[in-house]
C-alpha cells in the first residue's frame, strides 16, 4: 500500500474545499438568478433557505474531509485563533475561490447574465452594509467555533446549526447588504458578472467580523491559553 504525504492529504482537502464552495455557489446564486428568471417564484425566504440547505449538506458530506469551511473568512478565523494550520491557509483560499469562481461562470454559460449572476451588492450605503456583514459574520463565526471547537457542543448538530444561521441571516439580511458573509460567495459572480462596485465590504467585513466571533467565543469558552497546531 502507498504512503499517503502530506502532499496528498493537504491535495485532497483543497478538492473537497473546491467541491463545497463550488456547491455552495452554484446553488446559493442560481436560486438568485432563477428567482430573477421566473418572477420571484423561489422568494427571498427560497433564496435563504438554499443558502443554508446547501451548506448544511456540504458540511455532513465534507466535514470530515476538510472541514468544510468553504469560506476565506472561516478558514482565517480558525488560523487566527490557532485552531487550524497557518499552512493551509493559502492553499484553502485558492481552492475556495476557484470553486465559486467556476460555479459562476458555469451559470453564466448555462443561463446568462441575469441578477448579475447573483453578485453581492448594497441596497443602500456602504457603511450599512459594511457594518451587517461584519455583524452576521460576528454572529455565524461565533456558532462554528461553539460547534466545531468546543467539545461540550453535540457534533451531530454542526450541520444543522451552521446551515441554521445562514438561512436565517440570508432571509433576514439578504436584502440589506446581499447577506454574503463569505468573500468567495461574492468574488466568484463578481469576476464572472464583471460587477466591481464596493466589492471590498464583502472581503473586508466578513473577515474582520469572523475573527472577531472567532476570538469572542474562544475568550467566553475561557480556555486558558491557546489550541496548539502541531
Amino acid at each position: 500500500m502507498d504512503m499517503v504525504t502530506k502532499s496528498d492529504i493537504l491535495i485532497r482537502k483543497c478538492v473537497a474545499e473546491f467541491i463545497g464552495t463550488f456547491a455552495l455557489v452554484f446553488a446559493g446564486t442560481g436560486a438568485i438568478i432563477v428567482n430573477d428568471l421566473s418572477g420571484g417564484s423561489i422568494t427571498n425566504l427560497g433564496i435563504g433557505l438554499t443558502f443554508g440547505l446547501i451548506v448544511s449538506v456540504m458540511i455532513f458530506s465534507l466535514g470530515h474531509v476538510s472541514g468544510a469551511h468553504i469560506n476565506p473568512a472561516v478558514t482565517l478565523a480558525f488560523v487566527v485563533t490557532r485552531e487550524f494550520p497557518a499552512t493551509y491557509l493559502f492553499p484553502y483560499w485558492i481552492a475556495q475561490i476557484l470553486g465559486a469562481m467556476t460555479a459562476s461562470f458555469i451559470l453564466l454559460y448555462m443561463i446568462g447574465d441575469f441578477a448579475q449572476l447573483g453578485a453581492t451588492v448594497p441596497s443602500g450605503s456602504a457603511g450599512q452594509s459594511l457594518l451587517m456583514e461584519f455583524l452576521l459574520s460576528f454572529i455565524l463565526m461565533f456558532v462554528i467555533m461553539s460547534v466545531a471547537t468546543d467539545v461540550r457542543a453535540v457534533g451531530s448538530s454542526a450541520a444543522l446549526a451552521i446551515g441554521g444561521t445562514v438561512a436565517l441571516e440570508a432571509i433576514f439580511a439578504g436584502h440589506i447588504s446581499g447577506a454574503s458573509m463569505n468573500p468567495a460567495r461574492s468574488i466568484g459572480p463578481m469576476i464572472a458578472a464583471g460587477v466591481w462596485s464596493h466589492q471590498w465590504i464583502y472581503v473586508v467585513g466578513p473577515i474582520l467580523g469572523a475573527c472577531a466571533g472567532g476570538f469572542s467565543y474562544q475568550w467566553l469558552r475561557g480556555e486558558e491559553g491557546l489550541k496548539k497546531i502541531n
